[in-house]
């Protein structure tokens, strides 16, 4: 048994210096500890509440048991069984009235602001209404006052409230964007859950697949732009535009034999798998491969696209998209055509 207690004793400081270490990594924007939006704010608030009372109450009776140790420890030559008391009707109203008034101030906030996050904004005239939709492993986006559907880029306008409605199309997923709000879940029981969120500052923000869903829920990542106004407008009427092919026929043909049985761009196409449209100008390929044209957070997103088209199970394991190569037929030369065509299918 000593030498057990000796032994974790020596990994104690090892465990406190990689404790520490840890606590540091991570991604910024996927901190609920750095607040880009009032949702995110008040999330926070509520923790430093609860974490301000405990610490106090740590405080508290680390000082009680410091004291009674050094005042009542037992003196040299003193033998006999101290006295017993036991019974204190003061000290008993004392320990229950304290934690209840500790309760409370934790109760009320907590409850005026879950009321308050609650408001899901569906009857607001001026939010904007999005049809969140969980995939394994993708999410679509559809916002039905303007007709069109997208996947992986949520963009909304700054500084406006979006009206959320979650669904899923298989398993339980979980939407979070954990700069900007709370988690929610998208149940497979037919339920439909309903919130709402905002982003005051134009930007991009990370979110991610909370619940576990299968071999990739750790890749089922999204991106939230929010953009002003105008540049929202722009981008919902580049997304209404016409479908814009291949100018090669025979590409042209052959991404719509075979890509457009299940993808979407502009007015043709089927949106069973990701709509396609723009997808050279959004944030990933796959939600998980990053598009970075310096290279310093991914790769441009032509090399993004070839990399997903040629493996798309060693990107993403599990993923339900058929192979290009093996289950769909397509040489390398044709899927790298269509990776560029699709890396250059840009809005304005």
């Amino acid at each position: 048994m000593m030498r057990t207690w000796l032994s974790a004793r020596r990994l104690l400081p090892l465990i406190a210096v990689f404790g520490t270490v840890l606590a540091g990594c991570g991604r910024e924007d996927l901190s609920v500890l750095r607040p880009q939006g009032p949702a995110a704010e008040s999330s926070l608030g509520l923790m430093k509440l609860a974490i301000s009372i405990m610490i106090v109450v740590l405080l508290i009776v680390f000082f009680i048991a410091a004291y009674v140790l050094i005042r009542f420890r037992r003196k040299p030559g003193q033998d006999e069984i101290p006295e017993q008391i036991e019974g204190s009707f003061k000290l008993e109203v004392l320990w229950t009235v304290i934690p209840l008034i500790l309760v409370i101030v934790l109760a009320v906030p907590t409850v005026r602001t879950v009321f308050a996050l609650g408001d899901n904004h569906s009857g607001d005239k001026n939010a904007i209404k999005v049809k969140v939709t969980g995939h394994q492993y993708w999410w679509e986006f559809e916002y039905p006052d303007f007709g069109i559907k997208t996947a992986q880029d949520l963009v909304i306008p700054a500084g406006r409230n979006i009206a959320f409605e979650l669904t899923t199309n298989d398993v339980l997923h979980s939407f979070w964007v954990p700069s900007l709000s709370g988690k929610i879940d998208t149940n497979p029981t037919g339920a439909t859950n309903r919130f709402s969120f905002s982003a005051p500052k134009e930007g991009v923000y990370r979110g991610k697949c909370a619940e576990l869903c299968g071999p990739s829920h750790g890749f089922m990542e999204f991106k939230v732009k929010a953009v002003s106004n105008d540049e929202f407008k722009q981008w919902i009427e580049a997304q209404q535009a016409p479908a814009v092919l291949p100018e090669d026929p025979a590409l042209a043909q052959t991404f719509k034999d075979q890509c457009l049985k299940c993808h979407a761009v502009g007015d043709q196409g089927l949106a069973v798998g990701p709509n396609l449209t723009g997808i050279g100008s959004r944030e990933s390929v796959a939600g998980i491969l990053l598009n970075d044209d310096t290279r310093q957070d991914g790769a441009p997103v032509e090399e993004n696209l070839k990399t997903w088209l040629h493996d798309t199970q060693g990107v993403k394991p599990g993923n339900r998209m058929p192979d290009p190569s093996k289950d769909m037929g397509l040489t390398d030369d044709e899927i790298d055509r269509i990776a560029e065509y699709l890396a250059s299918y840009k809005l304005n």
